[in-house]
């Protein structure tokens, strides 16, 4: 295998490598930041120097992607519970959030980091104010981020135009950051927070940096309501009409869409985050899941931010992708857990544009999580794949690497103190809304 620097083995563990294959039994060969080999690996091939772990006990398989969310809205959890989204913003959120700091942003964000990491999500989308903040909690804490400055143009030209170079000067100075394990985006918060010229130059300003976009869409049936109303048509045809699907662009939620607009969305490969448990909490409604994926639309998994969910645990969404459908159409085989699980990891990871992470397969990024599958809720060995959507959570992680590098061990976060990052989350709640 060439050089015998940087090797990672794992041996006498269980792969579940990608949704579509069985479970692979043996060894993991990492060398740096990338797999080289799976599965029956002679020992000649395993350098002597290599770093060994022993996986019994252990199923690995690819880190977890959120492809939607608001890290620092955990210093919001439980504040605005039970409302609908409109008075939950405006009343609850949003009034709140006027008063963060940076050093809000900071703190809250890694201590969402600190959930998401050790529950295997290895990547993730944040869309926020503050961001470079964000983007130093991401280099610190060895994950990855796909990082946006979201901006609401309900205000004057000036802090319009004071957002929107933020939001510029962001991307500018964070994409591909990180070793590359940050890439940034541009974002119009929402049609309804956004006039449509603001839009349009953001639209330009993402031409300009060769980004794509990232913007909440059709989220609620009075969203939808009042976009006729403002603009003569509904959300999709305005974002069309103003150039958001001109470049690479995913959505959150898409609840409310037509036949007709699922169309518009594969015409203009436009990806869909997927958020059932916001959804379900604010009570949005149920995305056309099934009817998008039949039609060939990238959809992936996303928690929103821990004040509509209110949690980061990317198990639970896979869970409750593959249940809620299932209730909703009366058919058992609407979304399986084949699907959930693609949705959770590659799938995510394609809507995000890292093409390079998803699967455990050679060539392919050393992004994995080990789950302890010594457990009563993960027995018997028949099916692990339905263990992980049906069965499994947060709390079975063990185990997490990003590019190859260990960043949770034996459920302790290495690379963010923890305890510190709770003390100050929680002074900085104390001083805000205790």
């Amino acid at each position: 295998m060439g050089c015998e620097l940087n090797y990672t083995v794992i041996h006498n563990g269980t792969f579940l490598t990608r949704a579509d294959q069985p479970v692979v039994k043996g060894t993991m060969v990492i060398q740096g930041d990338k797999i080289v080999a799976i599965g029956e690996v002679p020992k000649e091939q395993i350098p002597e120097t290599a770093a060994r772990i022993d996986g019994t006990n252990r199923l690995y398989m690819p880190g977890l992607v959120n492809t939607h969310g608001h890290a620092a809205m955990s210093l919001l959890r439980g504040v605005g519970d039970d409302l609908v989204l409109q008075v939950w913003l405006e009343e609850k959120m949003w009034p709140n959030e006027a008063k963060f700091t940076s050093e809000d942003v900071r703190w809250a964000t890694l201590l969402s980091i600190l959930e998401m990491v050790k529950g295997g999500t290895t990547a993730f989308v944040d869309m926020y104010d503050h961001m470079d903040e964000v983007a130093k909690a991401v280099e610190q804490s060895g994950m990855r981020g796909c990082l946006t400055r979201g901006v609401i143009g309900l205000c004057p030209p000036d802090v319009q135009q004071a957002k929107l170079d933020e939001a510029k000067q962001f991307a500018r100075s964070w994409h591909k950051a990180a070793d590359g394990r940050i890439t940034t985006m541009m974002a119009p918060h929402a049609p309804y927070t956004c006039p449509p010229d603001y839009i349009t130059r953001i639209v330009e300003a993402a031409h300009e940096l060769n980004l794509p976009l990232h913007t909440h869409m059709s989220e609620t049936a009075a969203e939808v309501e009042r976009n006729v109303q403002d603009y003569g048509c509904r959300p999709p045809e305005h974002l069309a009409k103003l150039g958001v699907f001109s470049r690479s662009c995913l959505v959150a939620h898409g609840v409310h869409l037509t036949n007709e607009e699922i169309d518009l969305l594969k015409q203009y490969d436009v990806r869909v985050s997927h958020n059932p448990g916001s959804n379900l909490k604010l009570a949005s409604g149920v995305a056309r899941v099934p009817e998008l994926l039949q039609a060939g639309v990238l959809v992936s998994l996303g928690t929103d931010g821990a004040a509509s969910n209110n949690n980061l645990d990317m198990f639970e969404e896979m869970r409750l992708a593959a249940l809620i459908h299932k209730g909703v159409s009366g058919d058992p085989t609407s979304i399986p857990a084949e699907t959930a699980f693609r949705m959770a990891t590659v799938d995510g990871a394609r809507s995000i544009w890292l093409d390079h992470i998803g699967l455990l397969e050679p060539g392919y990024k050393a992004d994995f999580i080990a789950i302890d599958i010594d457990q009563p809720h993960l027995l018997p060995a028949s099916n692990y794949l339905s263990h992980i959507v049906y069965s499994a959570s947060a709390n079975d992680v063990t185990d997490v690497f990003v590019d190859g590098k260990a960043i949770v061990r034996n459920r302790v976060c290495l690379t963010l103190d923890e305890e510190k990052i709770k003390a100050e989350f929680n002074l900085r709640y104390s001083s805000l809304l205790g």
